[in-house]
Formats: C-alpha cells, structure tokens, sequence
C-alpha cells in the first residue's frame, strides 16, 4: 500500500517521468524555458503568494484536504538525502490539523524532536482554475514543501501561513501528491528560541526558553486552492469617523492588470458605499461601528475586472472602529475601555495545538460568561479562525508575535525577578534572530491587519531588556513595525519582573506597557502575601512616579492551582490560595489610575515540558484543560461584571 510514490506515478502517466530526471533530460524532452520555469518554482516563499483566508466562490475554489495524512519521523535526517519527497518509506496515519505528540503512547514519541515528514495524495479536477496554490495554515517549525516531488516552498516560523504555488508543477485532471519535510527543533536564531539536549542513546530532546509544551506538526487546516490568473492578492482597510458617518479607506492588490471595484454590503446585504480604482475611498452613512463585546461587521466585496467583464471577487466581513492611546485611556472609537480578560494558549487534550471549532466556541463561550472582552494571543499568533470568531463576538485581541524564550532559561518563569542576567541579545546569532523576528512581524500583520478584533501589536514576551544590546534589537523590531500596519495600531510588548522600571531601556518604544508580575507566587508567595503586596505597591510607585502618561495593562498575573485542592486556612496550590492572591492583585490594580486592563494567566491550563514544578502542565488555568470553571471563575466573572466597559475613564 505504501510503495515508493515515484514507482507508481510512474506506471500512471509516461509525462510525469519529467519529476524524476535530471535536469539535462527535461530539457532535451520539454525545452530549456519550460524546465526552468519550474525550477524555478522551487524556491518561491510564503510572501509571494496571497495569505487571504481562502474562499470559494463562482471565479475560485477552496477544497479542503483535511483528514489522514501519512507520517514518518526522520531521526536520522536522512529523508532529504533519501528522497522521501517522492514517497515515504514506512509511514503511518496521522491527522491534519493536530499536533502530532499527544496521540503516541510512548515518550520518546510524544517528545520526538527532529525532523519528520507528511505526506498527502490530492486530486486536481481538470476544470482547476489558471492558478493552483497549497495553502497550510501553519508548519511548526520550519518545512520544505515538496508537490510531485519538486519543491515548491519553504518556510521558518510556525504560527503563520504557507503558501505554495504548484501551477506549473501539478497535472489537472489526475492523483498529484504533496510531501513536506518538518523540523521542530528550538534555537536562538528562529523564534520561539530555546536549545536541545542529546541524550546518551543520540535522542535528541528540546529545550524550550519558554513555559509551554513544544507541540509541532502541521497543526492548522491545509487547502488546495484554485485562483484565476488575474486574481485579487490582499487588500488593506482603515478607518475614519466623522460624526455619525464614516470613511473606509481602502487598497487592493491584484496579479495581473485589470479595473477594480469595491462595494460595501451591510448586514442585510444592502450596499451602502461603492467606488472604483486600487485605492480609494467608501463613505458610511450613519455607520454602525464594531463596538467591544457588540460587534457590527460589514462585508467588503471586491472585484477585479478584465475588458469590463469580472474574472475574479474576494469578499470579507470587516468591522469599522478606530484605535487610539490617549494619555493613560486605550480608545475603542473614542470612547476609554478598560480589559478584561486572559492570556490564552490553542491547548487542549489529544489536539495540542491543533485548531478545533469546537474547542474555539467552547473557549468563547466560557470567555463571555465571565463577561470578559479581551484575550492576548500568547505567544504566537493564532489560527485565523480565532479572530473571525472574536470578529463576531466584538472580543478585543492583542496579536503577537511567536518573540518568546529571549532570556538562556529553561525555567525563565522562575528567573523572573531575580536578576539573571544571560547576555541573550550579545550573542553571533543575533543578527539571525533579527531578521527572523522582523519578518514574523511582516507576515504577522500582513494576515492579520484586517481583522477589527486587533487593536495592538505585542512584539516580543518575556525577553532581557535591562541592556543597550537589548535596546538596540528592539528598536529595530519596533522601526520596522511601525512601517507595516495601515490603520497604525499601538505596538506594544510584555516586560517581566526584572525589567524593573529602573532597570528596562526598552519600556519607552511601546505606546502601552503590559506588565507580568507574580507578587504573591514566585516572589514573596505563601505565608508571605502581605509581604508581596508591599513590594508589588512599592514597584507600582516608581512607574507611577516616571509619570509616562500611558496605560498600562497587566498581561499576567495568576497561581498554580489544582482544582482538587481546598484548605483553610489557604495554602499555595488551593482554590482558597488563588483567590485571596486575587484579591491581593486586583487591590493594587484599582489604586492606579493608569492600569487599564487585567488579562490573567491563564484562561485555561495547559500543558508544559516535564518538571518539578510543574505537574503535568501549568495550572494557572481559570478554568482547567477541560474547560471547567474552578473558584476563581466566579470571582473573575463577579468582578468583571460589576466594572463598566469604561472603568477609570473619562
């Protein structure tokens, strides 16, 4: 059943020997310019291609190639070298989209770090558009697509699209296959950063700088995806109120030369603003603006037209609100909103980190009963699936980017605050990571600059920033991001404890300062609550005596806590522990007028590496991994619920 691929494509279509010869015999039997065409193709990335979230309609095609994969691991890293891009040699089954880890009963498998491969048959109909692209929605963490045994992509960075262009390299109307090459290995020059460990049998085990399980895989939806050879690329919206009216100012990006014209469609699918060109604009009439937790969405269509007659539409819904930092308010459409709400993580039982509809409606529906509005997309960017879904809901996002695991620890939680210094940013693979980093943030906010539910930008978590190396690498991240976004959203970063406000050179290229603190747990914890709050009052003094004029949120704050545990009087790991540590926070966030928002960690647990301090995953969750509420969610949903959308504000 799994034969060598080659073998049997071979006996299906004597044209389809042209994967299989050297270059010297292609040209001799198909001509110089068409094989180097095709070669061509094999080294064709992710930004060259459209990353709009792909729909069918009457001039394109969306065809799923969810289900079964095959899979192998690659131990040896000889699957290159051995061609198993033209067939996998032993594979076994394995679904798409899910992390691969959870489903093994061995540890070696479920820890496996390496290379390994997928591997998939699709059907291209003959009636395929001019233009025939693989789409995955991610590859964790880096991958070499191969279609028919020629590569058509690659890619660093596993939390944002892949695209590849197979037009020239797939035969319509017949079995093609597709085979990617993966690795999940962590360093310091790709983000996250972490390092390995090998074994004394040669099993090589990740090293994470980071807190969360190192799942990998091709953990989002892949499509076959069919566009006419003149096709609408990306377009770009942004926002201007005037009174009760409003602007949409808009771009489109086409391939191919052709008119261009855009409408806007309100709920009932009644136009109310149209306009012609590339750029331009769309007038809203007595606008019904995206509203936080009462989101309003329009639908933009667009459509490209060649000699008058339409070869291609693109239609979205978006939402119209404006973002501003004024002072120490975060405006929602000139109005102060005060968040409420969670670090999050795409975690849960035998998925991983593979997207599931059920799981996202589930989370949301959790998220409104505690009457929060706003999540952080901690620490990676997100299945696209999310934001449509906080589109709809009106829920508030703070995108980041995968920037996590800058500080040389494998327990960086527990270095925070004191005073570890690892001369991360003072290494050779600095320049490396630099560039990596900036173009996650390119591909960041190309995917996701349209979605209303995004109000800032978080560029990094966690890292040193107590040196000038640091202050020098983050400026450049900041400079660059500052050229991308159209609607120009706040940028922003989590600092943790020992980028202390007399300490961090970082702080002022944000417009707003998300701080991680953990008084009462890993500083000052137990017995010593009291003695936590001094010292978190006595941090909070010295921001406040900077008189930086800008708001501050808190983007973690939490304890590890089992939903089995109850003690009186409270202990650390009870139910009771996590609520009076609660009480202790929220305290110190209503006495400062520029803390405007409260996003705990963590929504729900999660799983880690392995560790003494960890049983089993992370238990910060509000909720456990199953998505039951433990004591602290009444308390979450009690307080959030008596504070108005504008507490502290005007």
């Amino acid at each position: 059943m799994y034969r060598k691929r080659k073998q049997v494509i071979r006996k299906q279509s004597s044209a389809s020997q042209m994967f299989f010869l050297k270059d010297e015999q292609l040209r001799s039997i198909f001509g110089k310019q068409t094989i180097d065409t095709i070669k061509k193709r094999e080294h064709r990335y992710i930004m060259k291609n459209s990353v709009l979230y792909p729909i069918t309609n009457r001039y394109r095609m969306a065809l799923s190639l969810d289900g079964m994969w095959q899979f192998q691991f690659d131990p040896k890293s000889c699957g290159l070298s051995e061609n198993w891009k033209d067939g996998l040699p032993s594979p076994i089954s394995m679904p798409v989209p899910a992390s691969f880890s959870d489903f093994f009963t061995t540890g070696s498998e479920r820890d496996y770090c390496g290379d390994f491969w997928y591997q998939k048959d699709f059907f291209v109909p003959e009636t395929a558009q001019s233009k025939v692209q693989l789409r995955f929605g991610s590859i964790t963490h880096r991958a070499i697509v191969f279609c028919n045994g020629i590569e058509v992509a690659r890619h660093e960075g596993g939390f944002l699209p892949v695209v590849a262009d197979v037009t020239d390299v797939v035969r319509c109307g017949a079995v093609n296959w597709v085979c990617i090459w993966v690795n999940n290995d962590l360093n310091e020059s790709t983000l996250p950063c972490g390092t390995h460990n090998v074994l004394s049998s040669g099993r090589k085990i990740v090293k994470p700088y980071f807190d969360f399980f190192n799942y990998s895989g091709i953990q989002r939806s892949v499509y076959l995806v069919m566009l006419p050879a003149e096709s609408i690329q990306d377009y770009e919206v942004s926002y201007t109120l005037d009174g009760a009216d409003a602007q949409v100012d808009y771009k489109v990006f086409c391939e191919g030369a052709g008119e261009i014209s855009v409408q806007l469609l309100d709920a009932e699918n009644k136009l109310v603003a149209e306009a012609n060109g590339a750029e331009g604009a769309l007038c809203v009439q007595n606008a019904h603006l995206w509203q936080v937790r009462n989101a309003y969405l329009y639908t933009i269509v667009i459509v490209l037209k060649k000699d008058g007659l339409p070869v291609d539409e693109y239609r979205e819904r978006i939402g119209i609100r404006t973002v501003e930092i004024r002072g120490t308010k975060i405006l929602i459409n000139g109005k102060s909103v005060y968040l409420k709400g969670f670090g999050k993580h795409e975690d849960f039982d035998i998925l991983g980190r593979g997207f599931n509809w059920a799981v996202a409606k589930r989370d949301f529906e959790c998220m409104k009963w505690t009457d929060a509005n706003c999540f952080r997309t901690s620490h990676y960017p997100y299945a696209e699936e999310w934001y449509q879904m906080a589109d709809e809901e009106g829920f508030l996002i703070i995108d980041e980017v995968p920037a996590v695991g800058m500080m040389r620890s494998t327990h960086n939680f527990a270095a925070a605050g004191t005073g570890q210094y690892t001369y991360f940013f003072e290494t050779p693979t600095v320049p490396e990571l630099l560039k990596n980093h900036i173009q996650q943030v390119k591909e960041m906010m190309a995917r996701d600059k349209n979605h209303p539910s995004v109000f800032a930008w978080s560029l990094f978590n966690e890292p040193e920033t107590t040196s000038e190396y640091a202050k020098d690498y983050f400026t450049k991240v900041f400079e660059a991001a500052r050229t991308l976004d159209p609607q120009n959203r706040p940028l922003t970063g989590a600092f943790e404890k020992n980028s202390a406000p007399d300490k961090c050179r970082c702080y002022q290229l944000c417009d707003f300062i998300c701080l991680n603190r953990y008084y009462g747990w890993y500083i000052s914890g137990g017995a010593e609550m009291e003695e936590a709050e001094v010292k978190f009052r006595a941090e909070m003094d010295k921001w406040a005596a900077k008189k930086l004029n800008v708001p501050f949120v808190f983007t973690e704050f939490g304890t590890d806590t089992l939903a089995t545990e109850h003690k009186l009087p409270a202990i650390m790991w009870s139910q009771e522990y996590q609520n009076e540590y609660l009480a202790m926070n929220f305290s110190v966030f209503d006495s400062y007028d520029f803390v405007q928002g409260e996003l705990v960690w963590n929504f729900a647990d999660f799983q880690t590496s392995e560790g003494v301090m960890r049983v089993n995953g992370n238990k910060k969750g509000i909720f456990t991994r199953q998505r039951q509420p433990k004591d602290a969610a009444f308390t979450f949903k009690r307080r959030w619920e008596s504070l108005p959308l504008n507490y502290k504000g005007e």
